[in-house]
């Protein structure tokens, strides 16, 4: 007998409770919420909430941050969020909610955050392009940036330490709602990070979807030749629910 079957059937039965299964989709942006934010999103009592907290965070899948009166739970880490991803492809996951308004189920396809790095269309965009250019080398566990790639990287004003060059610091990650690769690691999160900070890509609050702006797309297109996002409209960074840089 495996002795990987008792531990991967105890995670599965962690994540298959839809109770359980909701408070972890909705910590995938990478933020850190309390218990009865948890419970109102979840759609259980608090103290219902705060049993499944308990499991999960047994079962290593949350780790909690104390502030004060107040315990923030967070996913453990980003392999977390992609055992959730994949498992929402193997789920057959609507690449648009039917009980989302039909334009925030297309914001969330076009472009959203899975954990620390982007999804959607936006992020197999980066991807493709970046596969496509050269700028990708295989590397044990995932990819490796090439020469050309670390320059690609410079020109968006990330420098990859020598650690994270000789390591696979980017990795393919299955997006739901594409069904092919987008990327996440290091660098994927780097690069997102960057992205926010410059403005370039806006956050939209209380939703994993996130706004490609247009500084953004024209950057990315001249960093990333070959770079597309079939994204909805870009809105004004003044509209409302979108979160600037300096916010």
């Amino acid at each position: 007998m495996s002795p990987h079957g008792p531990y991967l059937a105890g995670i599965a039965h962690l994540m298959g409770d839809p109770a359980r299964a909701n408070i972890l989709h909705a910590l995938m942006d990478g933020r850190a919420l309390t218990a009865k934010e948890l419970a109102f999103l979840a759609g259980v009592a608090p103290q219902t909430a705060s049993g499944h907290l308990g499991r999960l965070l047994e079962g290593g899948l949350l780790a909690v941050t104390v502030q004060g009166r107040h315990r923030y739970h967070r996913l453990a880490g980003p392999e977390v969020a992609q055992a959730l991803e994949a498992l929402m492809v193997l789920a057959g996951a609507p690449t648009s909610d039917r009980r989302l308004p039909s334009r925030v189920g297309a914001e969330l396809s076009a472009a959203r955050t899975c954990y620390d790095h982007f999804a959607g269309r936006l992020g197999t965009g980066i991807h493709d392009a970046l596969v496509a250019g050269g700028y990708l080398g295989v590397a044990e566990g995932g990819y490796g940036l090439t020469a050309s790639g670390e320059g690609v990287f410079a020109v968006l004003g990330i420098a990859p330490s020598r650690k994270a060059l000789r390591r696979a610091a980017l990795r393919p990650c299955l997006d739901w709602s594409e069904r092919r690769p987008h990327l996440a690691g290091p660098l994927a999160a780097a690069l997102a990070c960057r992205c926010f900070e410059m403005g370039w890509v806006l956050r939209r609050r209380d939703s994993r979807a996130v706004t490609l702006t247009p500084a953004g797309q024209e950057t990315l297109a001249s960093a990333l030749p070959g770079f597309v996002c079939d994204a909805p409209e870009p809105l004004s960074p003044a509209a409302p629910g979108l979160v600037s840089a300096d916010a």
